[in-house]
């Protein structure tokens, strides 16, 4: 009897063990397979109270959430993914179709409690740093700061001193004109520095690197009691992302999309390559990151010569502010650092289903090795157009040598096209944000490269399966990934100008002085 009882209740233990073995299993498989991190329930809001030319506070403290896209309709059914039986091809009105934009709309209006700049305790002078859009993001973060510590910002110097080597002003590439009028609400601008201002005591500051409300309204603005001018050295990823008052974010927002206007020259040609490509229907607008430059940088050699390997390493070498040198181009590609080679771009849109005939606009710089690195994707959509092909020589006479306004003709093609593929996640394809993530292609065209996948429909199926979720549906912004620390932990985070969602878009209905817009366009791809 003492011994049946024992056997019973070893038999319960075993079974209490085996039911919460299941249910830690259970509950790590969501955990993994979750595309959510959720913070410690809902997080009380911080008010802090400020002058009266300042900003309200209204900060939420914790994380954004993960999120992912809906799939889109025609890549939920089963059917979407067959050949039609009547022509045995892809139904080419699905590839085409844009994703739901389930009810978001722009909302960047200011709060009830915003008011106009009010006096000013200095001037802001800033020199942007690198490309275009990544001039364009310091910009619109610069014109916050100004709000912030209660400067009048003078119109910024592009910079002219990185690798393009780019002469163009201010009122080259955008409207200043309109700059300083659709901001005259925000912020007190002027052109220039008064001559008057010349002598004044000025500072030269490094701003830190994605900082939050704090460090401008103390650290910064305490620095107006011994200068007249504060000057920032530099102005890319100064502003955190996140955690931001709602009206911070509002006001990002507002100089991004909207008082950043290009120059009217700029604006006339870019409207009319538009059009030009339109003339042949639908069209992908590629951004090719395959300049020397890019390539350079980053140390992604794969599918180059060694000669041209080595050259790349010399420039890097030899360009005195890209600070890392020694990089492994095989470690670089493994983790998904480098951009997509131009064939590897041809088998990524055929598996998608696109024809040989569909038109392609390429955005992009002059490509590293020319025709010898455009063949094989040119074996798979041959009708390959650019601005140097859809304008005459007359036409883009005036932006010869200036890369950013080229950028701009480029960029203006690619927020106006059907589908904008780019082949990096790079600061145009955030800015543009039809960006996709092609994190898990590159052991797919390892495969194809070595013979190890063969069958093209099931190349083309997993392909479909990757980006079910990537169609440029509105989803929330990306927090930082679980478990950095410090500068990591910023670098983790989506830029927020990449995905502007919560901030500067909200549900049509669902508006609030707690959530702001942007007039971004969701793009397909």
């Amino acid at each position: 009897m003492m011994q049946q009882r024992r056997l019973i209740r070893l038999r319960s233990v075993s079974l209490l063990r085996f039911i919460f073995v299941f249910a830690l299993t259970t509950i790590s498989l969501a955990a993994l397979l979750s595309y959510h991190i959720f913070p410690a329930g809902k997080v009380p809001l911080l008010h802090v109270p400020l002058a009266k030319h300042e900003i309200a506070i209204e900060r939420r403290i914790g994380e954004l959430h993960w999120t992912t896209e809906s799939s889109p309709p025609q890549l939920l059914k089963e059917s979407s993914q067959k050949l039609d039986k009547v022509n045995g091809m892809t139904d080419l009105s699905k590839l085409w179709r844009r994703p739901s934009n389930r009810s978001f709309t722009q909302c960047v209006e200011p709060s009830e409690s915003y008011e106009g700049p009010n006096g000013s305790e200095g001037y802001l002078l800033v020199h942007t740093n690198g490309g275009l859009n990544q001039m364009r993001a310091g910009i619109s973060d610069m014109v916050a700061v100004a709000r912030i510590i209660n400067a009048t910002l003078v119109i910024p110097e592009l910079d002219k001193q990185s690798f393009w080597q780019d002469s163009s002003n201010f009122s080259d590439v955008f409207d200043e004109e309109h700059f300083v009028s659709s901001l005259i609400s925000d912020v007190k601008i002027v052109k220039k520095l008064p001559k008057e201002m010349l002598a004044a005591p000025k500072i030269l500051k490094h701003f830190r690197s994605w900082s939050g409300l704090e460090y401008y309204m103390y650290e910064i603005s305490s620095l107006w009691k011994d200068y007249e001018v504060i000057q920032a050295a530099k102005s890319d990823s100064r502003l955190a992302n996140n955690n931001l008052p709602s009206d911070v974010q509002k006001l990002r927002c507002r100089a991004f999309y909207e008082a950043l206007r290009f120059s009217p020259r700029i604006e006339a040609l870019g409207k009319l390559l538009v059009e030009r490509m339109r003339s042949y229907g639908p069209y992908i607008a590629l951004h090719l990151r395959y300049e020397k430059d890019m390539l350079a940088f980053s140390g992604c050699t794969y599918g180059l010569s060694s000669a041209e390997a080595d050259e790349l390493t010399t420039i890097r070498e030899n360009t005195a502010h890209w600070k890392v040198k020694d990089i492994d181009p095989e470690e670089q590609r493994a983790k998904g650092y480098c951009p997509l080679t131009p064939k590897e771009v041809g088998i990524f849109l055929t598996s998608l289903g696109y024809l040989s005939n569909t038109p392609i606009y390429i955005a992009s710089g002059e490509i590293y090795g020319g025709d010898s690195h455009m063949t094989d994707l040119r074996s798979h959509f041959p009708f390959l157009m650019s601005k140097e092909k859809l304008a005459s020589p007359e036409e883009l006479e005036p932006f010869k040598e200036h890369a950013s306004q080229l950028a701009a003709l480029d960029y203006i093609v690619s927020v106006e096209s059907d589908v904008f593929v780019p082949s990096y996640s790079g600061n145009m394809a955030r800015a543009v944000e039809g960006h996709r993530r092609f994190l898990g292609l590159v052991h797919l065209f390892d495969k194809v490269d070595r013979g190890l996948l063969k069958s093209p429909k099931k190349l083309s199926g997993l392909i479909i399966e990757m980006h079910k979720k990537r169609q440029g549906s509105p989803r929330k912004r990306k927090g930082p990934l679980r478990g950095t620390r410090g500068m990591e932990r910023f670098r983790s985070e989506e830029v927020f100008y990449e995905n502007p969602l919560p901030d500067c878009i909200c549900r049509k209905g669902a508006y609030s002085t707690n959530s702001a817009t942007t007039g971004y366009r969701a793009v397909a791809i």
